[in-house]
């Protein structure tokens, strides 16, 4: 097709074109996030020479990547000057203590991105076409770093719960954390539960990640670890509360189902099971984050996806679960289910 014969139109390529460049800029992201780049200007570096200098990099690459990070919103430019917008002053710097910046270690690892390698692949087969799927191997590493590196994103969902649940904070509660990773959601109920005693399950060397963070936080003491995998341990029995975090979308939907009955025969007749998962509305293209989270699980998992909240209830309710609410958070990408017998 010639210049003279194109269809004339006001259509444009820029948003294929912000696709397919798109990993240009998680890149430059990773590299900000690496040179500490937000926090040296939030410790008053304003100038490409002298966040240069603080961050250790050559002037003319950091003078590149602050304009970088000003086009996407993170950095504002007066002049030659560099300043950090509210959102970077808030997530982005290491002396702020909403800072996630960490969360870079897993989500950008080698073990993550993987699985992006060859998609068409894994849309052709329906799910992950990775020989060795690290998401399911007893004791991966990729767990570890995912409970070291993840924790500070996973704080304000944890806060959203506790402040929705009607329970006396002196009752006496037998929690099980299911998954538990960074232990973060079971530490931070042993915080607001001074009688709960906590039981993270999860992979042994994940543990350890769990009774760091327990010791920090001074509630190691009534932390009880239980190693293994959580579809064929013995979980135990009795507990009024089942967090159940990040776990279901891993997995197929029979799969779910199965696991959620051995859910309930380990739940107090009076007690609750607190679901996180990323619920994407019924069209499942909106909302974006939420939508968007069924393409990481086709990459990652062999069935994995990212159920709408009547695929939650359906299976909840063929485990034998009778009542389950849906509880959306404001500003945050995942949702609560509360299912109780």
């Amino acid at each position: 097709m010639t210049p003279e014969n194109a269809p004339q139109s006001t259509l444009s390529p820029m948003l294929y074109w912000q696709v397919m460049s798109g990993f240009q800029m998680s890149a430059a992201m990773r590299t900000a996030v690496e040179l500490s780049l937000f926090t040296k200007i939030g410790e008053g570096n304003k100038t490409a020479a002298a966040i240069a200098e603080a961050c250790g990099a050559s002037e003319r690459g950091i003078r590149i990547l602050c304009d970088t990070m000003a086009v996407l919103g993170f950095l504002s430019k007066q002049g030659n000057e560099y300043g950090l917008t509210d959102v970077s002053a808030v997530f982005l710097n290491k002396n702020s203590p909403a800072y996630i910046g960490s969360t870079i270690d897993f989500i950008m690892s080698p073990m993550q991105m993987r699985g992006f390698e060859d998609l068409t692949s894994a849309v052709k087969q329906g799910g992950s076409a990775r020989r060795e799927n690290d998401s399911i191997v007893e004791d991966s590493e990729m767990w570890v770093k995912f409970a070291r590196s993840m924790a500070p994103m996973m704080i304000p969902s944890a806060m959203f719960i506790l402040q929705n649940l009607d329970i006396e904070t002196d009752r006496k509660l037998k929690i099980l954390d299911i998954a538990a990773g960074h232990g973060m959601f079971g530490v931070m109920f042993a915080q607001k539960f001074p009688n709960a005693e906590v039981y993270p399950l999860d992979w042994a060397n994940v543990l350890t990640v769990a009774q760091e963070n327990a010791e920090k936080a001074g509630v190691a003491d009534r932390l009880h670890p239980i190693p293994g995998s959580a579809f064929d341990v013995e979980m135990g029995e009795g507990y009024d509360i089942i967090l159940l975090t990040n776990f279901l979308h891993h997995f197929d939907k029979p799969g779910c189902v199965d696991f959620l009955k051995k859910i309930h025969a380990a739940l107090a007749d009076d007690g609750q099971v607190l679901t996180l998962e990323f619920i994407p509305n019924d069209d499942r293209i909106s909302p974006p984050a939420e939508a968007l989270f069924s393409l990481v699980m086709l990459a990652a998992t062999p069935g994995g996806d990212a159920y709408t909240f009547a695929e939650l209830k359906e299976m909840f309710e063929a485990a034998g679960f009778s009542q389950n609410g849906h509880l959306s958070m404001p500003a945050m990408p995942q949702h609560w289910v509360v299912s109780k017998k």
